[in-house]
């Protein structure tokens, strides 16, 4: 058995036990008003983040591309209350628009 099946057995039981974990905590813990509030905004604040990190770096280098423009036109457009398909849609024509423009 080569090393990477072990990293991938070991992530699998990691993720196991900790999804045990969870089940673990007891109900009224998570029922305070504090916890309630992080937990709330803990999907968004992972999903910013997988965002930024994929629209502003390539491999370890921060760069500005195209992709900055279409996620900040997705970005107004979310802003101004556009439908969902709209925003993705004009992002991705923003950014493929420079991209043949010749910008990285």
């Amino acid at each position: 058995m080569s090393i990477l099946w072990v990293a991938v057995l070991a992530a699998a039981l990691l993720s196991f036990v900790q999804k045990w974990l969870g089940y673990q905590v007891p109900p009224g813990a998570l029922e305070k008003p504090a916890v309630a509030r992080v937990t709330g905004y803990l999907p968004v604040a992972l999903l910013g983040a997988l965002v930024a990190t994929q629209t502003l770096t390539q491999g370890q280098a921060i760069v500005l591309d195209a992709r900055v423009a279409g996620v900040a036109v997705a970005a107004v457009l979310l802003w101004l209350r556009a439908p969902f398909l709209v925003v993705v849609l004009a992002g991705a024509a923003v950014t493929a628009g420079l991209r043949l423009l010749g910008l990285p």
